[in-house]
């Protein structure tokens, strides 16, 4: 479960809408920045030990079931990133 921060978000810059797209891209930064590590640990394990080349990752096709799942991945996690956009629309229908 998400958790949701309660109060005001604070305000930064001189424009609050500056202010959210920040969060948004520092959001991203966080999460593209710990992908990036783990992924680089696992494929450099994976060669080391012998079982995956870069090559055959490079290569790899996935199957339906896997396209499916990364697409409801990626459908989760770009809620989660564009969260506070939404929470404002919801305080603008709420009004």
């Amino acid at each position: 479960m998400t958790k949701i921060a309660k109060g005001k978000r604070p305000v930064y810059l001189d424009n609050p809408q500056i202010d959210k797209l920040l969060a948004m891209v520092m959001a991203l930064t966080g999460e593209v920045s710990v992908l990036h590590e783990r992924l680089d640990t696992i494929e450099r394990l994976l060669e080391v030990k012998g079982i995956l080349s870069a090559t055959e990752i490079e290569a790899y096709e996935p199957d339906a079931k896997v396209t499916k799942e990364r697409e409801l991945w990626r459908a989760e996690y770009i809620a989660r990133v564009l969260r506070v956009v939404q929470e404002e629309l919801e305080t603008l229908k709420q009004s």
